[in-house]
C-alpha cells in the first residue's frame, strides 16, 4: 500500500513539473537562437526574489498547466533576477525600473511588447495573445 501511495505521489509531482512553464537561464544570445531553431518569440521575466508579485507570478500564474502549454507553444522563455548583471541590464534598458516586467521579443531582437506588473492567468494571457495578434498584423 506504501508503495502504491508513494507512485501516485512520485506520479503527480512529475505531472505538475511538466505543467508549468519553463524558464531558461541561458544567456540572452542563447534564448534568441533557441527561439530562431525552435520558430519561436522570446519571452522574458524580469524579477527579483525579494518581490511579492514576482512570487505569486511564479505561484498562482507560471506553475499552472494552461499557462505552461500557451507558453510553450508561442515562446523561448527565459528568466533574469534585476538583481544579477543580465537582469539589470535588461530592466534600464526596457523598464521602468518596476518589476515584475515580462517583454516579447522578436527573433531579430525587436521588442514586440511588455506586461508590467502582477496579473492573473487569464489576464497575462490575453496580454501575450494582444502582443503576438499586434505582431502578426505588423507582418501582413
Amino acid at each position: 500500500m506504501k508503495k502504491v501511495i508513494f507512485i501516485l505521489m512520485l506520479a503527480f509531482v512529475v505531472s505538475a513539473a511538466q505543467a508549468q512553464v519553463k524558464f531558461e537561464t541561458k544567456s540572452t544570445d542563447a534564448v534568441r537562437e533557441m527561439a530562431i531553431r525552435e520558430n519561436k518569440l522570446v519571452f522574458i521575466d524580469l524579477y527579483a526574489s525579494w518581490c511579492p508579485p514576482c512570487r505569486m507570478m511564479e505561484r498562482d500564474v507560471f506553475s499552472r498547466r494552461d499557462v505552461g502549454e500557451f507558453m510553450d507553444k508561442r515562446f523561448v522563455a527565459a528568466k533574469y533576477d534585476t538583481d544579477q548583471p543580465t537582469g539589470r541590464e535588461l530592466l534600464k534598458r526596457y523598464g521602468s525600473g518596476a518589476i515584475p516586467l515580462y517583454l516579447v521579443f522578436d527573433t531579430a531582437g525587436e521588442l514586440l511588447g511588455r506586461i508590467q506588473g502582477a496579473s492573473g492567468s487569464e489576464e497575462f494571457m490575453e496580454n501575450l495573445r494582444t502582443i503576438i495578434e499586434r505582431q502578426k498584423a505588423r507582418q501582413q
